[in-house]
């Protein structure tokens, strides 16, 4: 799940010396799957490992990661460099955005899946966010914007000549796309 590079395990058994015996660290991820998400790592007293939790073995200390953050998680990586800018501890998440796709993923989750994955992470910087309603049985993805994508001038653009092409590029089985969402311009709205 998580990958520890050996410089990083030195780093934190430092650290974790430091500490109370029987500390260990909490790898986690703050708002997974979406665009806002984050992810960090803290200091786990052993009071605060709950029944649930998933416990990786390190050198000198155990990673514990809470269930709703592993998914997330998977392909992690987590380094402590040393360059001419002095030490930094880096972590990787490469699917704490979105959650790795399973090889028989569905088509609906497939679709939405790149919706948050490509799309809204652009969308985000207008402040807005399309989801997958559903994929009809003619293979039109039915969307429904939210946020500064809402009421906003021109969203028939994006829909047509951004949404639609890119997902017509990618699954043979999507024929076009349509939005659901009662579009009404307001203080919310990107102009």
């Amino acid at each position: 799940m998580i990958s520890i590079s050996e410089t990083a395990q030195a780093h934190f058994a430092k650290l974790l010396a430091d500490q109370a015996q029987q500390t260990n660290i909490r790898v986690f991820v703050v708002n997974p799957g979406t665009s806002q998400a984050e992810c960090g790592v803290s200091y786990c007293p052993e009071d605060a490992v709950e029944d649930s939790d998933i416990r990786l073995n390190f050198n000198g200390f155990d990673a514990v990661v809470d269930t709703e953050s592993a998914p997330f998680l998977e392909e992690a990586e987590i380094d402590f460099v040393t360059d001419k800018m002095g030490t930094q501890l880096t972590l990787k998440a490469p699917n704490a955005k979105a959650r790795k796709l399973s090889d028989n993923a569905s088509l609906n989750e497939r679709v939405q899946h790149m919706l948050e994955t490509e799309v809204n992470p652009q969308l985000a910087n207008h402040g807005g966010q399309v989801s997958l309603v559903e994929v009809t049985a003619e293979g039109i993805a039915v969307l429904q914007f939210g946020g500064g994508c809402n009421g906003w001038s021109m969203i028939d653009v994006t829909l047509k000549e951004g949404i639609e092409k890119e997902m017509i590029a990618k699954f043979d089985e999507i024929t076009g796309v349509a939005d659901i969402t009662e579009h009404q311009a307001g203080d919310h709205s990107y102009y």
